[in-house]
């Protein structure tokens, strides 16, 4: 059973621990402006966390997502080139909420109300560079993996 996740900003690498064991790795981008807390920054925020809800169970991979709620629309490569602007959120979200109050959790630094997550996003995303708005994006597969490995409630440590 997973006792936490742990991910690496520097390495660019989410990893399931169960009983202080490394289970498995997955590759994930975070933010192009790298590491902070604050609203509108567009960082990723450290510290620990819990996953505070599940989205998505039963949609089709590269489903599209906004605010939360299934589109209808499923992401291709045409799609994503018609929209090349568009911060994709695909197949399933882990909505992130902080447990640090003053670090990440209430007022300005508040992670659940900054709307960070774990998703999906196009795979071609994970290069081993950060790029996202601060989210923590996985390959629609590994985030499908993960998903269905892990409750609400389970821990994130995320670090430099």
């Amino acid at each position: 059973m997973c006792n936490y996740l742990d991910i690496d900003i520097v390495s660019q690498q989410l990893t399931i621990y169960e009983d202080g064991i490394k289970v498995q790795c997955y590759s994930v981008s975070t933010a192009k402006n790298g590491t902070g807390e604050l609203t509108g920054s567009e960082c990723t925020p450290t510290g620990w966390h819990k996953i505070r809800a599940k989205i998505g169970v039963g949609q089709p991979l590269n489903s599209v997502f906004i605010g939360r709620r299934v589109t209808g629309e499923r992401y291709s490569v045409d799609l994503g080139e018609l929209q090349p602007e568009r911060d994709w959120i695909l197949t399933r979200i882990l909505w992130l909420g902080g447990l640090e109050p003053g670090k990440n959790r209430y007022g300005k630094v508040d992670t659940t109300w900054r709307y960070i997550y774990i998703h999906g996003c196009p795979d071609h995303l994970i290069n081993g560079n950060p790029g996202s708005h601060g989210c923590i994006r996985m390959k629609n597969a590994d985030v499908l993996d993960l998903f269905n490995k892990i409750e609400v409630g389970i821990k994130v440590y995320i670090h430099e």
